[in-house]
């Protein structure tokens, strides 16, 4: 069984849909988010970054208990758990990935910067954004405390991660408060290859 904690937005449905697509057995915890209720004790044990979605699949792999938040992750997870749509050959399986990162980084961003900023002017939203990412970035510096890279071991999340932050240095440094994030920056930042893919472009 997989508990799933959502709510009413694209992040939240996205889940919801693989799940029904799946054909799994779910349980859905519905969170009103303007209560505070993904802020509250229980759900920051299961999202210490208190966002949905997030699952808690008690069958995971080997019989453990597997806690997953973020969509995409969510949405490769279970894929891999069911051997559903996502292809197992590397040609099909990289158009999949293509567009599922196109979904995840072009489009939904862009949707949520148009709810943003029609709340507010134009330098308010430019605050607004800018908090919005300090605090995002917030969480990775807790993460950082307590582990070397962001999974762990290095790989691909710390190469994602890594460009925003270089770019957004002087922002991070102004704000102050990231010390594990920039630490962690320097060392990515004093890789080999990490100076070499920066300076392609």
């Amino acid at each position: 069984m997989i508990d799933f904690y959502t709510a009413g937005t694209g992040n939240g449905r996205r889940p919801a849909l693989m799940l029904e697509e799946c054909g799994l057995a779910y349980t859905a915890h519905k969170l009103d988010l303007a209560k505070g209720e993904g802020r509250s004790p229980e759900f920051l044990k299961i999202n210490p970054v208190g966002a949905i979605p997030a699952i808690v699949d008690h069958d995971g792999p080997g019989g453990q208990t597997v806690t997953l938040a973020q969509s995409g992750a969510i949405l490769l997870y279970l894929a891999d758990k069911t051997g559903k749509f996502l292809p197992a050959d590397p040609v099909q399986r990289a158009a999949h990935l293509q567009w599922l990162m196109y979904a995840l980084t072009d489009v939904a961003p862009t949707s949520s910067a148009i709810f943003y900023a029609s709340k507010l002017d134009e330098k308010t939203a430019q605050g607004a954004f800018e908090d919005r990412l300090i605090g995002q970035l917030g969480h990775a510096d807790k993460r950082l405390g307590a582990v070397e890279y962001l999974a762990g071991d290095y790989g691909v999340a710390d190469m994602a991660l890594y460009p925003v932050v270089d770019g957004r240095k002087a922002l991070i440094e102004k704000k102050g408060g990231l010390a594990n994030l920039l630490r962690w920056a320097e060392s990515v930042g004093g890789r080999p290859a990490i100076k070499r893919g920066m300076a392609v472009a």
